[in-house]
């Protein structure tokens, strides 16, 4: 039974050891991870804006007519 406890409580350092590392690391990186995940986001907002622009945002807009054939005539003035 002794022996079970003691795997038990080297287990339950080793996770504690893992955590407290795994903390640390993510305190002493912070600034990096935080620029690298906005470059990141930047890089994507860049893509699908782009993308946007060549595919799609023209497709939803109206023909107006006579446009290709230099468009209507101006009005002129009854007198």
């Amino acid at each position: 039974m002794q022996k079970l406890i003691n795997v038990m409580a080297i287990g339950s350092f080793l996770v504690s050891a893992a955590i407290v590392t795994a903390g640390t690391y993510i305190y002493i990186e912070k600034d990096n991870i935080i620029e690298s995940v906005k470059e990141n986001i930047a890089g994507e907002i860049q893509d699908i804006v782009s993308e946007s622009l060549v595919n799609g945002l023209n497709s939803g807009v109206p023909e107006v007519p006579g446009v290709e054939s230099g468009g209507t005539p101006i009005p002129s003035l009854p007198f």
